[in-house]
């Protein structure tokens, strides 16, 4: 969101109140949050006592949740009730006490987090510097901070945080733009938007900085940031209300700024090894049945194609009554039987669900009588036919519609079922509806997938246990890395759309998720049979791996016998790179680094690297550029040292410094590297066909 009309001028019907200078500090001790420093500061310059008449100040403080972390708070008004929800941080039980420092000599009171200090200017204008074992990272400077009225809209408040030259930013969610957010308008607010539009099933108001720091607003509801696009130089950040809070996260290299915002947001946990197998799907609006089911996995076995998960998407239940989580007699008689018979070919079994509750299903008017569903000002419960006839909305702020919830999906697990794909989770209406929990409705409509996703993640780690559970989430916020896997959503089946996933993938994991997946083929039409076999290669060199299309089926057969081929060679390849693999998602679980990770997280002192978002790294040694052209040319870029291809066996000396290549690959193949003597080349020996 923008305030100001250039340089010089605010828009029209806004005002803008910015802190002149420090007028005094304090600080203060807390028996939860340890000390802080809190300075004070008049909108103006107070030099007689009548100054301090009619002049608002703006109050910042300064606390230390973790080591090297430094939490910021700005406000206006402190009486406003803080709204909720808010995100689950977890502070250091044993943390350090901060350090502060009044420089008097220097004019700066500094408020020190383990190797991060933030230095405050104590006179002349507004500045606050972050600093990194002395090095400076960033500043918030005078015209940074502002509390501004917007007319017809109330109150926001923005902070600035300045962009040093060459500076650039990712993350801020799953976004399927530009990798490098600088010069973009990012507004932080799930929807349902497909995979090529500004909209983004996964926002996460945390961007990750290439000069070796980290900023979470933290704030669940629409925050708004302006990319180095209002203010050229700086990165800009605001939310409505009376205060804006905000956490740097210390220096060093991205990964290690990774580690210490998902030490703070959460960790994915340790996930079973079958689900980074390939999953196949029935595909949304096909028509299916057990023969079809059945047929599907023994062919793939007759193709010697190993299968790890069948996903029954949206009608395994009947049309109209979704979520009723009731089998379709009509098409499956025996729900047991064929899960049964699927265990019996050691798969595993994911059905799709959503937390919407159409009016046909038998189970809306028993969650109306309970109270478990979404109501309005007036007390009526709120729906809409947008999607399903009627359809309502379980409230997850009720521990009780929680437990509800959890119950109807566990006798799904009494039937056999492994997994569930989490659809859905950002249509979450904010006008006239009230939460059961007292929630702001303008924060929960971002922090609803939360809710949804933990309650399913929770219930599969209590029947199945620790490491062996797992969701296929579409929508998240921030710490949703906590409940694993999320795949991309809705793309179309172009090469376009390939490269755009891809980004929204890079973006994502940048911005504290783990693990992440996509629709292999692409969701959105049919592709053509060279499309899907690139497809393929890129889907089967990813964390997570699946099959599935919308009126379309994905078996290879139905394109050409290439396709079954080229399908066999990666599912085998992935196969043998299992336990490097694992290695990697083991890493993931101890410090919350990517398994995929985009080249500047793992090569950050390479400048070639920091605008690179048509390639990737596997893991820490094992570089992958899919090939997004009919002819199979691709770039690729292999940063310092000596790189092996992995099928081909060609071997590229860049030990003087990084080399771009162009090679032209079949569909057999890809721009696939590892490093020399690395674990990938071991595991891959033989090749992939």
């Amino acid at each position: 969101m923008k305030f100001t009309d250039g340089y010089w001028l605010i828009r029209d019907g806004v005002t803008l109140l910015r802190p002149a200078e420090v007028h005094d500090h304090e600080v203060l001790h807390h028996e939860e949050r340890g000390d802080e420093l809190r300075v004070h500061a008049p909108v103006k310059k107070v030099l007689t006592r009548g100054d301090t008449l009619n002049t608002p100040v703006i109050s910042v403080s300064f606390t230390a949740p973790r080591e090297d972390v430094i939490a910021v708070r700005i406000q206006h008004f402190s009486g406003t009730p803080v709204p909720l929800p808010r995100f689950e941080l977890e502070a250091a039980p044993d943390r350090a006490a901060p350090e502060i420092v009044h420089e008097p000599h220097a004019a700066t009171v500094s408020f020190r987090s383990g190797r991060l200090t933030a230095r405050v200017a104590l006179r002349g204008p507004w500045q606050v510097d972050y600093l990194w074992d002395g090095e400076l990272l960033t500043s918030s400077t005078e015209r940074s901070i502002a509390y501004a009225q917007v007319e017809g809209e109330g109150p926001y408040v923005i902070e600035q945080l300045s962009l040093g030259v060459g500076e650039q930013i990712y993350g801020l969610g799953e976004r399927f733009g530009a990798f490098v957010k600088n010069g973009q308008s990012v507004d932080i607010w799930n929807a349902d938007g497909g995979t090529n539009s500004e909209q983004a099933y996964k926002n996460v108001p945390f961007f990750l900085s290439s000069r070796g720091y980290g900023v979470l607003v933290e704030d669940a509801g629409p925050v708004s940031f302006e990319v180095g696009s209002e203010n050229v130089s700086a990165t800009q950040f605001s939310v409505p209300g009376e205060e804006l809070r905000y956490e740097v996260y210390g220096g060093g290299t991205p990964l290690e700024v990774i580690e210490r915002y998902t030490a703070r947001s959460g960790r994915p946990p340790a996930l079973p090894e079958w689900s980074f197998g390939l999953w196949l799907s029935t595909s949304f609006t096909t028509e299916y049945d057990e023969h079809t089911v059945l047929s599907f996995v023994d062919g793939m076995a007759e193709r010697g194609i190993p299968l790890s998960v069948f996903h029954f998407d949206c009608f395994w239940m009947r049309g109209f009554h979704w979520s009723d989580f009731t089998w379709d007699p009509s098409t499956f008689p025996d729900p047991r039987g064929l899960i049964a018979k699927l265990h019996e070919r050691g798969l595993k079994v994911c059905v799709w669900i959503n937390p919407y509750i159409a009016q046909r299903s038998h189970l809306f008017a028993e969650a109306a009588e309970l109270g478990h569903l979404l109501r309005r000002t007036d007390g009526s419960i709120w729906q809409t036919d947008l999607w399903q006839a009627g359809m309502g909305l379980v409230d997850f702020t009720s521990p009780a519609a929680c437990a509800w919830y959890a119950q109807k999906l566990d006798a799904l697990l009494e039937d056999g079922v492994d997994s569930f794909k989490t659809d859905f989770g950002e249509r979450i209406p904010v006008d006239g509806v009230v939460w059961h929990g007292g929630s702001d409705p303008l924060r929960e409509h971002n922090h609803y997938t939360q809710r949804y996703n933990q309650v399913v993640f929770d219930l599969l780690e209590q029947r199945r246990g620790k490491g062996e559970a797992v969701v296929f989430a579409r929508s998240a916020t921030a710490g949703g890395q906590r409940f694993p896997i999320h795949w991309g959503g809705d793309c179309e089946s172009t090469y376009v759309a390939m490269a755009q996933s891809l980004r929204g993938g890079l973006s994502l994991v940048s911005s504290g998720f783990g693990y992440w997946s996509h629709d292999i083929g692409g969701f959105e039409g049919t592709p053509d049979p060279t499309l899907f076999k690139r497809w393929v290669a890129f889907g089967l060199l990813s964390s997570h791996s699946r099959l599935h299309g919308s009126s379309s089926y994905r078996v290879p057969w139905l394109f050409d016998e290439e396709s079954v081929e080229v399908m066999a060679s990666f599912a085998a390849l992935k196969q043998r790179l299992m336990p490097y693999l694992l290695d990697a998602a083991a890493t993931t679980t101890a410090t919350g680094a990517p398994v995929m990770r985009p080249m500047v997280m793992q090569f950050p002192e390479d400048p070639a690297c920091r605008s690179l978002d048509t390639q990737y790294m596997l893991g820490e040694d094992l570089l992958v550029a899919p090939v997004f052209t009919p002819s199979g040319d691709v770039d690729v870029y292999l940063p310092e040292g000596r790189w092996v291809h992995l099928l081909d066996g060609e071997t590229v000396d860049a030990s003087g410094g990084g080399r771009f290549l162009r090679r032209r690959y079949d569909v057999h193949s890809l721009g696939l590297f590892a490093r020399e003597g690395s674990a990938p080349l071991e595991l891959a020996s033989g090749g992939a066909r």
